[in-house]
């Protein structure tokens, strides 16, 4: 999933301070001694996330440790930086009965709502950076204003939680990501609005995910959308915030290897309800997005056929920014894994074009040019380039 070098030298590390050899860590992840012996080693210097959390379960550890993933983004892209990201989450000021150092009139609710719904739209556009340097005074402002108005100022809060425990996923500081979650939806827990708190364990659900509890991944996404399955006469955006917890259900079930074709027929029934792509929160659910999920979760179980077939059902222009680049990303799998090198090639260059600081946070991207790398004799210019864009050496 990332540094293809580091998975090989955190896998050997980690072994070892397990006290475990190869064969005994194989047995446990259920894999080939061979696998193991050839990450080491650096012979296979890719693996896919299936694997990947097989290891990491078998080792104790959180999957980002095992693959070393990190913040990538340049100092002079930094801004305000990922430890004042930190700090906004980890303040002092959140314990009871501290004073949290604001004082003055808050920001406007309809001003603060307007930022986080612009902070909303950078996430998806891949604009890290400002993403970066805004949001802790952004969840200083919200914060203010919520103590300030009261529950009218909720949306926007836990908004801003949410989009911090989004942006420590791709840094691969998961643990902060599960705090940023857990802030987002106590704040929701707070107000009167069940489909925000609901969609909020969304982020949840993918943060286990990145720590390899692909079970209570699966688990919390299912019964949040058990929770809020909607009627017939269900409202657009109740059946799209129940869609959208049952794709996140589907990550986590395939990369466990189970079957999906329940919870694709599910959504595809609801998305068919709907007809169209519809927004809620900072989230979007429709006929497009069960096709990308099921590209996803296909390219995941190593059925690339299927995959590709899922891809052509969705709509041009229904998905785009990082959105986009992560489907094509899987598109990129599913061509590799039919022997189609080029246009794998080409799918993974027009995922970078989405946004090149979050190509550089993608360890499936580093896995495929890896893994194409690995395969030419020569790699051709355009590899090369993909390899740079990653620091691959």
């Amino acid at each position: 999933m990332d540094d293809g070098s580091t998975i090989g030298i955190q896998l050997k590390r980690i072994r070892k301070v397990r006290s475990l050899t190869q064969e005994e860590l194989a047995e446990r992840a259920g894999l080939s001694r061979d696998i193991v012996a050839k990450l080491e080693q650096g012979q296979r210097k890719s693996a896919r996330v299936t694997t990947l959390i097989r290891l990491a379960n078998a080792l104790d550890v959180d999957l980002s440790e095992l693959t070393g993933k990190r913040n990538r983004m340049s100092a002079e892209h930094e801004g305000g930086g990922v430890l004042a990201l930190r700090d906004a989450l980890l303040s002092p000021a959140l314990l009871p009965d501290l004073d949290d150092g604001h004082d003055g009139a808050p920001t406007p609710l309809r001003d603060v709502r307007n930022a986080v719904d612009d902070a909303c739209r950078r996430y998806w556009d891949g604009d890290f950076p400002t993403l970066v340097a805004q949001l802790p005074g952004l969840i200083a402002e919200a914060r203010l204003t919520h103590k300030t108005v009261g529950e009218t100022a909720i949306y926007p809060l836990a908004m801003a939680y949410d989009l911090a425990a989004s942006m420590m996923v791709h840094f691969g500081r998961d643990d902060l990501a599960a705090i940023g979650a857990e802030r987002a939806i106590t704040t929701a827990h707070g107000g009167s609005d069940e489909l925000l708190w609901a969609t909020l364990h969304a982020t949840y659900s993918w943060v286990l995910l990145h720590q390899a509890r692909v079970r209570e991944a699966e688990d919390l996404a299912i019964s949040m959308a058990a929770r809020i399955e909607p009627s017939f006469s269900a409202p657009t955006n109740h059946i799209a915030a129940w869609g959208n917890l049952l794709m996140t259900a589907l990550a986590p079930a395939a990369a466990s290897g189970r079957d999906v074709a329940d919870y694709i027929a599910m959504a595809a029934a609801g998305a068919e309800r709907l007809g169209r792509r519809t927004r809620i929160y900072n989230t979007s659910f429709g006929p497009s997005t069960v096709a990308m999920q099921a590209t996803h979760a296909y390219a995941v179980r190593k059925e690339p056929d299927k995959a590709l077939r899922a891809s052509r059902r969705i709509q041009p222009g229904d998905l785009a920014g990082i959105s986009y680049g992560r489907h094509l990303l899987d598109v990129a799998q599913a061509h590799l894994d039919s022997r189609h090198r080029e246009a794998a090639v080409e799918r993974i260059e027009e995922a970078r074009a989405q946004s090149p600081v979050w190509f550089r946070h993608q360890g499936v991207a580093r896995s495929l040019v890896e893994e194409i790398r690995e395969a030419e004799t020569r790699p051709s210019p355009v590899v090369r380039s993909l390899a740079r864009s990653l620091d691959l050496n």
